[in-house]
């Protein structure tokens, strides 16, 4: 089986996780900035396969799309140029980012180590395909 990777995605850092090749646990790969996310993906699926996109789908309390949602359409419309054959699903990211901020200080880290905005948002994007995982399990 191929690896699925998920994306948490700012304008100013993108989380990125993955999942083993079996689809049974969701990691924490990286943090990138925008910029750089092709060529890293570019590099990683050298020697990797990958399934599928995973994307964080921004959202309002009541389930409209959010303010950064444009941005991660146009990050998505990024992803499906450079990568046309690999297919993209949305999970609706709403409270993420704060399960990340609540895991890392419920993990014991020190307390430089819970404002480390890179780590929030990776395990943001575990959390992010960890959700995935649960709603398609066969």
């Amino acid at each position: 089986m191929a690896r699925i990777l998920a994306f948490d995605y700012g304008t100013k850092r993108i989380g990125i996780a993955v999942t083993d090749p079996l689809q049974i646990i969701a990691t924490g790969l990286d943090t990138i900035h925008p910029k750089d996310i092709i060529d890293f993906l570019k590099k990683y699926m050298l020697t990797e396969q990958i399934e599928a996109f995973v994307i964080g789908e921004p959202k309002q309390m009541d389930g409209s799309p959010s303010e950064s949602a444009q941005h991660v359409k146009g990050f998505s419309t990024i992803l499906k140029k450079h990568f046309p054959t690999i297919p993209q699903h949305w999970i609706d990211e709403r409270y993420t980012s704060k399960l990340a901020e609540r895991t890392i200080m419920q993990s014991g880290f020190k307390k430089s180590d819970r404002r480390d905005k890179e780590r929030v948002d990776t395990i943001a994007a575990t959390i992010i395909l960890q959700y995935f995982m649960e709603q398609h399990r066969l």
